[in-house]
């Protein structure tokens, strides 16, 4: 299924990004990329978004392996509906979720390196795993006001077939 290959380059890209990264710079060193506004830096996370939970190792991997199961049942389960949004949604999230789950599986920290300054504002550091993760994220939501647009068009077209 070409949903699931979506979710494996995503892990991917991920996984040799955050090698990289690992392996080319030590922790908190920083390459500018566009001035102080992004810049690569190398930073681990022990936490979830924002290092909130900090080291709190296990409670992620028992979610994030019931929130796989989920994903992947999900994405079985509608397959055949030929929704390729919410298909695609669906395998960056999983993609991302692996990614990061193999890190702290692995490690117990996850490599970010991707940093945005706004004047005076850091928005936390994250990696390419959570990018899908938000991007896929954003798309679930798309879909989702997408179909109930498609489902209030469905019903306005009976209710006025109704009336003819």
């Amino acid at each position: 299924m070409i949903f699931f290959l979506i979710a494996l380059i995503a892990f991917l890209i991920d996984q040799a990004t955050k090698y990289w990264i690992a392996t080319s710079l030590t922790i908190n060193e920083q390459i500018p990329v566009i001035g102080n506004f992004f810049l690569i830096t190398s930073h681990r996370n022990r936490g979830a978004a924002f290092g909130i939970l900090k080291d709190q190792r296990w409670f992620f991997i028992v979610v994030t392996t019931v929130v796989l199961i989920g994903i992947v049942w999900y994405m079985l389960k509608i397959r055949k509906s030929g929704n390729r949004l919410l298909q695609t949604a669906l395998a960056l999230v999983l993609g991302g979720a692996v990614g990061n789950f193999f890190d702290r599986v692995l490690t117990g920290e996850v490599v970010d390196f991707l940093q945005f300054n706004f004047g005076s504002y850091t928005f936390p550091i994250f990696n390419v795993a959570d990018s899908c993760i938000v991007v896929g994220v954003a798309l679930i939501i798309l879909d989702s006001i997408l179909e109930i647009r498609r489902e209030k068009q469905q019903a306005a077209e009976i209710k006025q077939e109704e009336q003819v």
